[in-house]
């Protein structure tokens, strides 16, 4: 199914700031991009922020960004980071790694 003309397929990476390594995070990021029908990946990093890149239309990457700034994410989030490009391509599904 493509996406309508109003809703084209973008990138959103953030960096997701706080408490979110060892809590779960990335295993609920994953459920929620998978319910948006994203792909991409949630990548935990050494200083302790978490990586999630995520294509698909632009309304679930805002619904998936609100999710991540909000009180329901497991862990403390103090601080996310975005960008936004359009889509890339070659992802599959959504992981954690």
């Amino acid at each position: 199914m493509a996406p309508e003309s109003s809703d084209s397929t973008e990138r959103l990476t953030a960096w997701v700031h706080g408490r979110v390594q060892g809590v779960g995070f990335r295993w609920f990021t994953r459920a929620q991009a998978l319910e948006l029908g994203l792909v991409g990946h949630a990548t935990n990093h050494p200083d302790g922020r978490v990586l999630v890149i995520a294509e698909g239309p632009r309304h679930a990457l805002e619904m998936l960004l609100e999710w991540l700034r909000s009180d329901l994410t497991p862990g403390e989030v103090t601080l996310v980071v975005e960008s936004w490009e359009p889509a890339r391509g070659g992802l599959t599904g959504f992981v954690e790694r």
